[in-house]
């Protein structure tokens, strides 16, 4: 790489570490923990890149974006952030690029490779200072783990585009509030956003009614697969009619939209429609490294409103961690409001999490007890009983491959019990592709049939 890079960040092993790395690269570097300093060198004309942190002990980052875009207008800034939010990102989208804290330092490197190779796109205006100072806390969008910063990026992308939007996910997930967050900071954010279910669609005049509400805005149509067959057909008419007053379609699914269009229940010509864009809200166990930050803007939102401080202990926070949460970041919201009222002293215990959390009906956390062995302690169990079974001598080679092999077999029989033999939704509980699972089928020679057990 050849260029200079401008560096921002209070944390000084930061400075160092991207100061050594991007040095061995080629680069002249210029480091700082003062964001002032960063706008005096940019106001200067020095540098080629800025790679700058978002809080500094003199100001936010974020809001010396137009500032550089003002100064310097083909200057690439690239944002680095440990405020793992939507609203960070979406704030980010006026820079060149927005990597979470913790980035990895050969992607940003690439990143910044890259930057000093091509031009910086320009700008969208945006008066960030006008807007709702209230709003990035009622967005529960929290997360650091991959899953949830592919989707940021994603939002990003299609927040200003006329694209309609499938948005699938398990109930509690946080599929409305996605759509919300791209309307209100879309183009179309003066427009209204309205919300239609079956019921607002069903009769004759319905469509007419809610497109006169929408006006142009963004019309977001909950749980496609529970309109009727007809009105499904009406709604994929309308689309392809053109007007004036047009709105950005959007729809949310909690149904495996594969098997949804394969048993009827979606009709193909409307989902081929809506699927502009798709975005998959994860359930909550499959991302349990957010769960902890969650908890912990759960915990904050609600002292913020005047409720008593409170705060999880450790093993409260790891029988969080190992709950199944099949209410998602909903039940997690409740759980906190509940406990914060509950809770005698400011440490949330684990026996008060377990006296909550064996309440709920028809949940049960992944651990029934402390004693209760975890998968991988069982599975290190079974591996020991084989190797001591060769006594001194070793396994023969392949072992790898035969052990996934014993693990996948039983893995994929049980999952197509569980949902009768549907493939598709099997390969959606397994989360692989469904091309995928019919080969591991055919390898492993499994054998279906399909029967009326569907959960």
């Amino acid at each position: 790489m050849d260029g200079t890079v401008l560096v921002a960040d209070d944390d000084r092993s930061i400075r160092t570490v991207l100061t050594q790395a991007l040095t061995r690269a080629g680069c002249r570097v210029h480091a700082t923990s003062s964001l002032t300093t960063l706008m005096r060198w940019v106001a200067e004309g020095k540098g080629d890149v800025v790679i700058s942190d978002v809080v500094m002990p003199d100001g936010n980052g974020l809001e010396m974006l137009p500032k550089i875009s003002q100064d310097r207008p083909g200057l690439p800034v690239i944002v680095i952030s440990a405020q793992n939010t939507i609203m960070t990102a979406i704030q980010a989208a006026d820079a060149y690029d927005y990597l979470p804290k913790p980035f990895d330092l050969p992607d940003l490197m690439k990143r910044t490779a890259r930057a000093l190779e091509q031009k910086r796109r320009v700008p969208r205006p945006r008066d960030w200072a006008a807007e709702d100072d209230s709003y990035p806390d009622a967005l529960p969008l929290v997360g650091r783990t991959q899953v949830m910063q592919s989707i940021y990026r994603l939002v990003v992308q299609v927040m200003n585009t006329d694209l309609p939007l499938l948005i699938s996910g398990e109930s509690g997930t946080g599929k409305s509030l996605i759509a919300r967050a791209i309307h209100d900071f879309s183009d179309r954010r003066t427009l209204p956003f309205v919300t239609a279910t079956g019921g607002d669609l069903k009769d004759t005049e319905g469509p007419v009614r809610v497109l006169a509400r929408v006006k142009g805005g963004t019309l977001l149509i909950d749980e496609i697969g529970d309109i009727d067959d007809e009105l499904q057909a009406r709604l994929a008419r309308i689309m392809d009619s053109p007007g004036t007053h047009m709105p950005r379609f959007m729809a949310t699914s909690q149904a495996d939209l594969s098997a949804a269009i394969e048993s009827g229940q979606v009709r193909q010509d409307l989902y081929s429609r809506l699927n502009g864009a798709r975005i998959h809200m994860p359930a909550l166990r499959e991302r349990v490294d957010d769960i902890a930050l969650l908890a912990e803007h759960f915990l904050n939102r609600e002292e913020r409103e005047g409720a008593p401080k409170r705060w999880l202990g450790g093993a409260a926070a790891e029988l969080f961690r190992a709950y199944s949460w099949p209410g998602n970041v909903r039940q997690l919201e409740n759980a906190i409001r509940r406990l914060v009222l509950t809770s005698r002293a400011e440490e949330i215990t684990r026996p008060e999490v377990e006296v909550f959390l064996g309440s709920q009906p028809e949940m049960e956390p992944l651990l029934d007890s402390e004693d209760a062995e975890k998968l991988p302690a069982s599975v290190a169990r079974c591996l020991r009983r084989y190797f001591d079974l060769y006594g001194k001598t070793l396994p023969p080679p392949g072992l790898y491959a035969r052990i996934l092999r014993e693990v996948e077999l039983p893995l994929i029989k049980i999952s197509l019990d569980a949902t009768g033999g549907n493939q598709a939704k099997c390969a959606n509980i397994l989360g692989i592709n469904r091309n995928t699972l019919r080969k591991k089928m055919t390898d492993l020679d499994i054998q279906v049939t399909r029967s009326r057990k569907l959960m």
